[in-house]
C-alpha cells in the first residue's frame, strides 16, 4: 500500500485531507444523448450517475440542487457500489459518471479502455468510515485494527469471546457492504491486510446494515460516516486505534479532516471524458466541483468537503478533459 497516497500509510502520516486526486488523461467515451445547452437555448438532456453507496448521498444532493437550477436536465443517481458501477454501467459506456469510495483498479481501467471510455479521476470529499455495533452492546467501546481484522478477515472467528476472552460467548452477527463496494475494497486492503471473510451479510443498502445492528446486541457492521450521522440514535459507533497503545479516536468529520481518525479515506467521482462533450454532463460536473467545498457537504450530507487545492485541481482536470 506504500504507493497509495490515500491508503493506510497516508492516514498514519496524517496527510489525508491535504492530498488531492490526480487527474487521468485522454480519448473518447460516454453515453449517447443529445442536449440543447448552446447559445440561448435552455440546458436540457440527461446525466446518468452510478457507483458508490458512500458517494451516493453527495451525488444525489448535487443532482437535486443542479436540477432546481436546470429543470430541463434529468440527473439520475443510483447506488450500485463502486465496483458494480464500473463493471456494469460506467466502463460499458452506459453511465456518464461513477462515484467511488476508492481509486479505480487497473483491471477496471482496462475494461473501460476496451470500450473507449476514459475515466477522469476527481477527489471530491473525505469520509470517516465508521464501525458500529448495537446500542445494547455494553462490552466494547473501541477496537484496534488487529481486532477488527480478526473479526473481518477470518471466517474461523465466530464469537465475541474468540477476540477477547472476557467478551460474551455469543456469535458475532456481521453486516457489511457487498463485494462490489468500494468500502468493502478499502476496508479489506487497509484494515484486513488484503482478505475479507465470506460469512457475513453483504448488501449495497447501508440502511440494511443499520437495521441489522439495531435488531441484535451481538451485531457489528461498517459503512460511510454519513449513514452513521443520520442514525446516531440507532447504533453505537466504535472508537478506533490503528495499533495497540494508540489512543482510540471516534469517527467525526473534524478528525477525518485533521487526519487523527485512522479510518479516514478519500471519495471520488469519475466522469467519462467523452460524456463531458455533452453540455448537461459538463455543466453538472462543473456544478459538482464548484460546490464540493461548500459547508453543506458537511452540514447536510455528512462528509468532509473539498479544500480549495482539490477544487482547483479538479477544475483544471475538467477543463483539460473538455479541451478548454
Amino acid at each position: 500500500m506504500a504507493d497509495n497516497q490515500f491508503g493506510r500509510d497516508a492516514v498514519s502520516r496524517r496527510k489525508f485531507i491535504a492530498a488531492t486526486g490526480a487527474a487521468g488523461t485522454a480519448v473518447i467515451a460516454g453515453c449517447s444523448d443529445t442536449s440543447s445547452g448552446n447559445g440561448d437555448d435552455e440546458l436540457s438532456g440527461e446525466v446518468i450517475v452510478k457507483g458508490s453507496s458512500t458517494v451516493f448521498p453527495i451525488s444525489d444532493a448535487m443532482a437535486e440542487r443542479f436540477m432546481e437550477e436546470n429543470p430541463q436536465v434529468n440527473v439520475t443517481t443510483d447506488s450500485t457500489g463502486s465496483g458494480g458501477g464500473f463493471e456494469n454501467h460506467f466502463c460499458p459506456g452506459d453511465a456518464d459518471i461513477n462515484g467511488a469510495s476508492r481509486r479505480i483498479k487497473p483491471e477496471e481501467e482496462d475494461h473501460c479502455a476496451d470500450n473507449d471510455v476514459t475515466p477522469i479521476e476527481m477527489h471530491v470529499a473525505g469520509d470517516a468510515l465508521t464501525v458500529a455495533v448495537s446500542p445494547d452492546n455494553d462490552w466494547v467501546d473501541s477496537m484496534t485494527f488487529d481486532q477488527l481484522a480478526q473479526i473481518w478477515s477470518d471466517d474461523s472467528v465466530t464469537t465475541w469471546s474468540d477476540v477477547e476472552s472476557d467478551w460474551p460467548d455469543e456469535e458475532i452477527e456481521l453486516y457489511g457492504p457487498d463485494t462490489t463496494s468500494g468500502t468493502y475494497d478499502w476496508f479489506t486492503e487497509n484494515v484486513n491486510g488484503g482478505s475479507h471473510r465470506t460469512e457475513y451479510e453483504g448488501t449495497e443498502d447501508d440502511n440494511t446494515i443499520i437495521q441489522g445492528l439495531e435488531n441484535s446486541p451481538y451485531a457489528m457492521g461498517y459503512f460511510g460516516y454519513a449513514y452513521y450521522s443520520e442514525n446516531e440514535d440507532r447504533v453505537k459507533a466504535l472508537e478506533i486505534a490503528e495499533s495497540e497503545g494508540d489512543d482510540p479516536a471516534a469517527p467525526s468529520l473534524s478528525a477525518a479532516s485533521e487526519g487523527t481518525y485512522p479510518l479516514a479515506r478519500p471519495l471520488f467521482i469519475y466522469p467519462a471524458e467523452g460524456a463531458l462533450e455533452r453540455d448537461p454532463v459538463y455543466e453538472f460536473v462543473n456544478f459538482y466541483l464548484e460546490n464540493s467545498s461548500a459547508d453543506w457537504i458537511a452540514d447536510d450530507v455528512g462528509y468532509v468537503p473539498s479544500n480549495q487545492d482539490m477544487v482547483d485541481e479538479n477544475m483544471s482536470a475538467l477543463e483539460d478533459a473538455a479541451g478548454e
